[in-house]
């Protein structure tokens, strides 16, 4: 068999790993997704009813918008964490075919990719956490 195909061959093999991450990673870009579209709806519904409440209650409204719009922040930097840690992914495979194909030892620049998805994807677990810790407390005690 070339040598060159047995290289190729053992690429694939390796790279089948990073292809199961970018399904998880689009499976949890596709949760938040989900979360975001959800907060920004109960903001639109708490603004549409902060212009026919009295006084006293349009301040309880305005505290939920401000954790509505914190909640939003919070998931959409997780998005871009996950994003870049799939992009992230996406290059590791890409760096392990050309140190293949070109026969460079890329070995170092691939590890240092992945490492860099690891912390990537947890940035982005970290926020979605600190995003559920609000969503829950905010249901229990009402507090920003």
């Amino acid at each position: 068999m070339n040598p060159n195909l047995t290289d190729i061959s053992h690429v694939i093999q390796l790279a089948v790993a990073p292809v199961f991450l970018l399904t998880a990673i689009a499976t949890l870009i596709n949760a938040l997704n989900t979360r975001l579209g959800r907060i920004v709806d109960r903001r639109r519904v708490v603004q549409e009813r902060l212009h026919t409440r009295e006084p006293d209650e349009a301040d309880a409204a305005k505290l939920e918008i401000r954790l509505l719009v914190r909640r939003s922040r919070l998931v959409y930097y997780a998005i871009f964490g996950a994003v870049l840690s799939a992009l992230l992914v996406c290059l590791v495979v890409a760096g392990a075919f050309l140190g293949a194909l070109l026969g460079v030892d890329l070995a170092r620049s691939v590890a240092a990719l992945f490492i860099a998805a690891m912390v990537a994807m947890i940035a982005a677990l970290g926020l979605f956490l600190r995003e559920v810790f609000l969503a829950v407390r905010s249901g229990t005690h009402n507090q920003p």
